[in-house]
């Protein structure tokens, strides 16, 4: 059950956060992609300029998938974000 509900809960951030991601290079306020994705680790290519935005994105999209998938509970998601300047240095 648990493993099953983490999956459900990683395709959901996914799907919001490739939403988030879309609106904001539509809207013009930061070029980002995301770039990899396995189990629960994203990886998001952007300009230094727009890394405050991507963060936002990715935190606020985890939120979201959780209160897709099991409403207002009081139980955190916490996300942890490293910014880095090369992909090999991303923990």
């Amino acid at each position: 059950m648990v493993q099953g509900s983490a999956a459900d809960w990683a395709a959901c951030w996914l799907a919001e956060l490739r939403r988030r991601l879309r609106a904001l290079r539509a809207d013009g306020t930061v070029q980002a992609e995301l770039v990899f994705f396995l189990h629960d680790e994203v990886m998001v290519h952007a300009p230094e300029a727009g890394v405050p935005a991507c963060i936002r994105a990715i935190e606020e999209a985890a939120a979201a998938a959780k209160e897709l998938l099991f409403g207002p509970i009081p139980v955190e998601f916490p996300v942890s974000v490293a910014v880095v300047d090369s992909y090999d240095n991303a923990k």
